[in-house]
Protein backbone atom coordinates (compact mmCIF):
# COMPACT_ATOMS: atom_id res chain seq x y z
CA UNK A 1 0.00 0.00 0.00
CA UNK A 2 2.92 2.63 0.72
CA UNK A 3 4.41 1.87 -2.28
CA UNK A 4 1.34 3.46 -4.36
CA UNK A 5 1.79 6.79 -2.28
CA UNK A 6 3.66 10.10 -3.39
CA UNK A 7 5.66 9.69 0.53
CA UNK A 8 5.86 6.61 3.14
CA UNK A 9 3.64 6.97 5.34
CA UNK A 10 0.92 8.52 3.92
CA UNK A 11 -1.80 6.24 2.69
CA UNK A 12 -3.41 6.63 -1.10
CA UNK A 13 -6.34 8.90 -0.32
CA UNK A 14 -4.41 11.57 1.85
CA UNK A 15 -1.37 11.23 -0.45
CA UNK A 16 -3.17 11.26 -4.14
CA UNK A 17 -4.73 15.47 -5.64
CA UNK A 18 -8.35 15.13 -6.36
CA UNK A 19 -9.60 17.23 -9.24
CA UNK A 20 -11.00 19.70 -6.27
CA UNK A 21 -8.46 19.82 -4.67
CA UNK A 22 -6.47 20.96 -7.75
CA UNK A 23 -8.97 23.70 -8.59
CA UNK A 24 -9.31 25.41 -4.71
CA UNK A 25 -5.65 25.16 -4.88
CA UNK A 26 -5.40 27.14 -7.76
CA UNK A 27 -8.28 29.51 -6.50
CA UNK A 28 -6.48 30.26 -3.71
CA UNK A 29 -3.14 31.29 -5.56
CA UNK A 30 -4.89 33.09 -7.80
CA UNK A 31 -6.28 35.05 -5.53
CA UNK A 32 -3.55 35.34 -2.99
CA UNK A 33 -1.34 35.98 -6.23
CA UNK A 34 -3.28 39.36 -6.47
CA UNK A 35 -3.00 40.16 -3.04
CA UNK A 36 1.18 39.53 -3.57
CA UNK A 37 0.85 42.51 -6.22
CA UNK A 38 -0.82 44.68 -3.89
CA UNK A 39 1.42 43.85 -0.89
CA UNK A 40 4.44 44.53 -3.39
CA UNK A 41 3.04 47.66 -4.32
CA UNK A 42 2.76 48.47 -0.49
CA UNK A 43 6.52 47.78 -0.52
CA UNK A 44 7.77 51.36 -2.00
CA UNK A 45 6.33 52.90 0.97
CA UNK A 46 7.97 50.26 3.18
CA UNK A 47 11.43 50.35 1.88
CA UNK A 48 11.09 54.73 2.37
CA UNK A 49 10.48 54.04 6.27
CA UNK A 50 13.35 51.04 6.42
CA UNK A 51 16.10 53.26 4.88
CA UNK A 52 17.92 53.66 7.68
CA UNK A 53 17.69 50.16 9.13
CA UNK A 54 17.35 47.62 6.32
CA UNK A 55 16.62 44.63 8.17
CA UNK A 56 13.26 46.26 9.41
CA UNK A 57 11.90 45.24 5.57
CA UNK A 58 11.70 41.50 7.15
CA UNK A 59 8.54 42.38 9.40
CA UNK A 60 6.60 42.84 5.52
CA UNK A 61 8.08 39.60 4.54
CA UNK A 62 5.02 37.69 5.85
CA UNK A 63 2.59 38.96 3.27
CA UNK A 64 4.34 37.10 0.27
CA UNK A 65 3.90 33.46 2.42
CA UNK A 66 0.79 33.05 2.62
CA UNK A 67 -0.23 31.20 -0.34
CA UNK A 68 2.41 28.30 0.92
CA UNK A 69 1.06 28.22 4.16
CA UNK A 70 -2.89 28.41 3.62
CA UNK A 71 -2.93 26.35 0.35
CA UNK A 72 -1.09 23.91 2.65
CA UNK A 73 -3.54 23.53 5.20
CA UNK A 74 -6.18 23.59 3.19
CA UNK A 75 -5.30 21.29 0.73
CA UNK A 76 -3.62 19.33 2.75
CA UNK A 77 -1.33 16.99 0.32
CA UNK A 78 2.02 16.86 -0.35
CA UNK A 79 2.81 19.68 -2.92
CA UNK A 80 0.21 22.09 -2.01
CA UNK A 81 2.19 24.19 -0.35
CA UNK A 82 4.75 24.63 -3.13
CA UNK A 83 2.08 24.92 -5.82
CA UNK A 84 0.13 27.71 -4.14
CA UNK A 85 3.30 29.77 -3.56
CA UNK A 86 4.55 29.29 -7.24
CA UNK A 87 1.18 29.80 -8.81
CA UNK A 88 0.51 32.91 -6.50
CA UNK A 89 3.87 34.34 -7.68
CA UNK A 90 3.01 33.57 -10.87
CA UNK A 91 -0.13 35.60 -10.94
CA UNK A 92 1.40 38.75 -9.67
CA UNK A 93 4.05 38.75 -12.37
CA UNK A 94 1.35 38.51 -14.87
CA UNK A 95 -0.06 41.66 -13.59
CA UNK A 96 3.25 43.68 -13.61
CA UNK A 97 5.12 43.54 -10.33
CA UNK A 98 8.07 45.17 -10.20
CA UNK A 99 9.92 41.98 -9.53
CA UNK A 100 9.15 40.60 -12.71
CA UNK A 101 9.55 36.54 -13.22
CA UNK A 102 11.90 36.22 -10.73
CA UNK A 103 9.13 36.11 -8.68
CA UNK A 104 8.74 32.63 -9.61
CA UNK A 105 11.97 31.41 -7.90
CA UNK A 106 11.83 32.69 -5.09
CA UNK A 107 8.00 31.49 -5.02
CA UNK A 108 9.61 27.85 -5.22
CA UNK A 109 12.10 28.70 -2.11
CA UNK A 110 9.28 30.14 0.09
CA UNK A 111 6.67 27.86 -0.75
CA UNK A 112 9.63 24.67 0.01
CA UNK A 113 10.11 26.42 3.75
CA UNK A 114 6.59 25.59 4.50
CA UNK A 115 6.23 22.42 2.75
CA UNK A 116 9.49 20.92 4.62
CA UNK A 117 7.53 21.91 8.04
CA UNK A 118 4.38 20.05 6.56
CA UNK A 119 6.39 17.25 5.60
CA UNK A 120 8.01 16.94 8.77
CA UNK A 121 4.46 16.14 10.12
CA UNK A 122 4.39 13.78 7.42
CA UNK A 123 1.39 15.94 6.50
CA UNK A 124 -1.19 14.38 9.60
CA UNK A 125 -0.88 17.27 11.67
CA UNK A 126 -2.46 20.88 10.89
CA UNK A 127 -3.00 22.46 14.21
CA UNK A 128 -1.82 26.00 14.82
CA UNK A 129 1.63 25.31 16.31
CA UNK A 130 2.06 23.17 12.69
CA UNK A 131 0.53 26.53 11.02
CA UNK A 132 3.07 28.64 13.04
CA UNK A 133 5.84 26.30 12.12
CA UNK A 134 4.75 26.59 8.30
CA UNK A 135 5.31 30.30 8.77
CA UNK A 136 8.68 30.01 10.24
CA UNK A 137 9.61 27.84 7.77
CA UNK A 138 8.75 30.26 4.58
CA UNK A 139 9.69 33.06 6.52
CA UNK A 140 13.70 31.39 7.36
CA UNK A 141 13.76 30.58 3.76
CA UNK A 142 12.81 33.71 2.25
CA UNK A 143 15.40 35.46 4.63
CA UNK A 144 18.20 33.34 3.70
CA UNK A 145 17.93 32.84 -0.13
CA UNK A 146 17.67 36.98 0.15
CA UNK A 147 20.42 37.06 2.12
CA UNK A 148 22.06 35.31 -0.83
CA UNK A 149 20.73 37.00 -3.61
CA UNK A 150 20.55 40.33 -2.80
CA UNK A 151 21.86 41.74 0.70
CA UNK A 152 25.10 40.11 -0.18
CA UNK A 153 26.84 43.43 0.96
CA UNK A 154 25.40 43.37 4.39
CA UNK A 155 27.28 42.75 7.44
CA UNK A 156 26.46 39.47 9.14
CA UNK A 157 24.24 41.54 12.11
CA UNK A 158 21.67 43.38 9.25
CA UNK A 159 21.28 39.58 7.86
CA UNK A 160 20.91 37.71 11.18
CA UNK A 161 18.39 40.65 12.07
CA UNK A 162 16.56 40.26 8.79
CA UNK A 163 16.44 36.16 9.22
CA UNK A 164 14.95 37.15 12.45
CA UNK A 165 12.00 39.60 11.50
CA UNK A 166 11.33 37.68 8.47
CA UNK A 167 10.84 34.63 10.78
CA UNK A 168 8.52 36.33 12.83
CA UNK A 169 7.07 38.31 9.97
CA UNK A 170 6.36 34.56 8.87
CA UNK A 171 4.91 33.01 11.93
CA UNK A 172 2.34 36.13 12.32
CA UNK A 173 1.01 36.79 9.16
CA UNK A 174 1.61 33.56 7.11
CA UNK A 175 1.01 31.64 10.32
CA UNK A 176 -1.60 32.91 12.44
CA UNK A 177 -3.36 35.09 9.83
CA UNK A 178 -3.65 31.98 7.03
CA UNK A 179 -4.59 29.07 10.18
CA UNK A 180 -7.49 31.88 11.40
CA UNK A 181 -8.48 32.42 7.57
CA UNK A 182 -8.53 28.49 7.24
CA UNK A 183 -11.34 28.11 10.15
CA UNK A 184 -13.19 31.43 9.29
CA UNK A 185 -13.50 29.21 5.59
CA UNK A 186 -14.09 25.76 7.47
CA UNK A 187 -16.99 28.16 9.38
CA UNK A 188 -18.83 28.97 6.32
CA UNK A 189 -18.99 25.23 4.65
CA UNK A 190 -16.67 25.98 1.41
CA UNK A 191 -14.10 23.45 2.43
CA UNK A 192 -17.15 20.72 2.81
CA UNK A 193 -15.43 18.67 0.50
CA UNK A 194 -11.75 19.05 2.57
CA UNK A 195 -10.45 17.52 5.98
CA UNK A 196 -10.03 21.31 6.66
CA UNK A 197 -13.36 21.91 7.03
CA UNK A 198 -14.55 18.53 8.70
CA UNK A 199 -11.65 17.83 11.75
CA UNK A 200 -11.49 19.13 15.01
CA UNK A 201 -8.22 20.59 14.59
CA UNK A 202 -9.55 23.80 12.85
Amino acid sequence: MASSTALKGLSPRTGQWRVVDIVVASVIAVAVGVLFFVWSAGYSGISVLTAGFPPLAGLYSGGWLIAGVLGGLIIRKPGAAIYCEVLAAAVSALIGTQWGIGVLISGAIQGAGAELVFLLFLYRRWNLPVALLAGLGAGLALAISENILYNALWSFEFKLLYTVFAGLSGVVIAGLLSWLAMRGLARTGVLSSFAAGRTADV
